[in-house]
């Protein structure tokens, strides 16, 4: 049997064919990640930028409905739990690409460009103006708002209690009372006269009242701290 000859130019051809192909190739895959990075980055500069949009273009039926919350049930969560709802310009926390990720693919199914970005996080983490775990979200519109990313390490399981007392005015008195009655029970007996009586009880416990509440008072003037009811959607630090 004898074997074909080779043909030069027909392998120098086949050669030019695969190499065009082969630079086809890396050329299409650096204009992919070429657009994916432009894309991230405008993303970043979108969540880094004041905006003060209150809606987006989404596709209502494409949409998640556990992930839409409304303004009212935001704002319960954040007092609750001592949090803050604001834009994510002030967010000086790292942002995880997974976030960047998903409001790449919501924009990409959804046909849009976000913008209007909010997260709910602790006072911490924000660059708050002088006057754990964060949330981020996107205006629908009408109130509402649509859950993109989770991340970070949950809440302290006793933050809702912990921050009861600075919910509002009536919580910090019913806070103090409670603590000032602690007190009384357990200040030792005899202290000031060898029979107690309920006088010496009621003087005992308006004395440590008035020192637990001058505490209070001077620790929240001195620290610039407020109730919150006022600070779960303000950008200033003493609010």
């Amino acid at each position: 049997m004898l074997l074909k000859k080779t043909n030069i130019e027909e392998r120098l051809q086949r050669l030019r064919y695969k190499q065009n192909n082969e630079s086809l190739i890396i050329d299409a895959v650096f204009d992919i990640l070429e657009n994916d990075n432009r894309k991230d980055t405008e993303i970043e500069k979108t969540l880094s930028s004041p905006n003060s949009s209150d809606k987006n273009n989404f596709i209502f039926d494409l949409l998640e409905t556990k992930n839409i919350y409304h303004i009212d049930q935001i704002k319960e969560i954040c007092i609750n739990y001592r949090l803050r709802f604001l834009d994510s310009k002030y967010f000086k926390g790292e942002l995880p690409y997974e976030a960047i990720s998903k409001i790449k693919s919501l924009e990409k199914q959804h046909n849009t460009k976000l913008n209007g970005f909010k997260i709910i996080a602790p006072s911490k983490l924000f660059k708050l103006e002088n006057a754990d775990d964060p949330l981020l979200f996107a205006p629908i519109g009408n109130g509402y708002y649509y859950l993109i990313h989770k991340w970070g390490n949950d809440l302290n399981p006793f933050r809702k209690i912990l921050m009861w007392p600075y919910k509002s005015f009536g919580n910090l008195i019913i806070a103090t009372l409670i603590v000032s009655l602690i007190a009384t029970g357990l200040f030792p007996e005899g202290v000031f006269s060898n029979k107690p009586n309920s006088a010496q009880a009621g003087m005992i416990f308006f004395f440590i009242f008035k020192s637990i509440a001058a505490v209070v008072i001077y620790y929240g003037f001195a620290a610039g701290k407020n109730f919150n009811t006022a600070i779960w959607n303000s950008k200033y630090f003493n609010a």
